[in-house]
């Protein structure tokens, strides 16, 4: 468990200096960083992986209408889910950018598709460009976002560090970046996105980003939390991270639990079971009211452990007051 949480803060935050000389200290081979031994993870094997996979996207039935396209072989382990309606679907996150997203999705549907992000970090906006109808929260910095990011910014999620296998043909560690894209339509707390008969609905749950979302779908009783919820140490750290929104939003995302059947996080797993909301909003409490220590601070970065999840936060993170 240890190492699963050193490994996952590495793939998340690409500057954390308390764990990433653990982390090179240790790896699975000599050419491989050690959270590919790991790949895929134990809870993959509950559901069908699809034909449609290729050596970058692995691809799984989760339901019926409801497909997971995960890049396991990249830190990030990014997850983003297509949601096939009668009449349209649905693509909730677009990826890293490297490999060709909307192929694998012509692939599984031929009904139109919209894409829309759980938040606008370059792991879940990179393939947006690909698609004609993009949908986003209307805010600073999702349109900051839009504008892409040239390789400065992103070039190390295309390093030896970040990979277990080689990239997608035409990308380089020294020519990755992520391509700027337009929003057609946008969403706001609320919105109803309707494919036919599957409606989804936007929940706005600002903390991890301000343009974080989540989406419900009530018939069914799956929420798609991004990252604001996942299996795995869970990134407040960001300079645009707010602890006192991401408080509210956790316990927004909680008290959905009575009608949950499902959680659906964007990274390293894509079910969870909706009683672990619940836990991350009691530990958060926690630890924002001040009651409990780290398991591991640095100058600048203090982590939580909580089983099957965590908190990773800044060292001088605000407490309630």
């Amino acid at each position: 468990m240890v190492e699963a949480f050193l490994r996952r803060i590495v793939c998340r935050c690409r500057f954390v200096s308390l764990i990433l000389p653990i982390f090179l200290a240790m790896p699975a081979s000599a050419d491989a960083p050690a959270f590919c031994a790991e790949i895929p993870r134990p809870g993959w094997s509950a559901f069908e992986k699809l034909g449609v996979s290729n050596e970058w996207f692995h691809v799984y039935r989760i339901d019926d209408g409801l497909f997971a396209i995960t890049e396991p072989f990249q830190w990030q382990e990014v997850i983003n889910y297509l949601i096939v309606g009668a009449d349209k679907a649905l693509l909730f996150d677009s990826g890293n950018g490297m490999g060709d997203i909307k192929a694998i999705v012509d692939q599984i549907t031929a009904l139109p598709v919209t894409v829309l992000a759980s938040h606008s970090h370059i792991d879940h906006v990179g393939g947006h460009w690909q698609f004609q109808t993009i949908l986003a929260p209307d805010t600073a910095f999702t349109n900051d976002r839009a504008k892409g990011r040239g390789n400065a910014f992103v070039r190390e999620e295309a390093s030896a560090i970040a990979l277990c296998k080689g990239l997608p043909e035409g990308v380089t560690e020294d020519n990755h970046h992520t391509k700027p894209f337009v929003p057609t339509g946008r969403v706001t707390d609320g919105s109803m996105i309707e494919l036919g008969g599957l409606a989804l609905e936007v929940l706005s749950i600002p903390g991890h980003t301000p343009d974080s979302i989540a989406l419900l779908d009530r018939a069914s009783g799956r929420l798609f939390t991004g990252d604001s919820y996942y299996k795995g140490p869970i990134w407040l750290y960001s300079a645009e991270t707010n602890l006192a929104a991401y408080r509210t939003s956790i316990a927004r995302l909680a008290a959905l639990v009575p009608i949950l059947k499902a959680v659906h996080g964007a990274h390293n797993e894509p079910f969870s079971a909706p009683v672990e909301l619940e836990k991350v909003r009691d530990a958060f409490e926690l630890v924002y009211s001040g009651n409990r220590k780290p398991n591991a601070v640095s100058d600048t970065q203090a982590r939580y452990d909580f089983g099957s999840f965590g908190l990773l936060m800044q060292a001088n993170h605000e407490v309630e007051k």
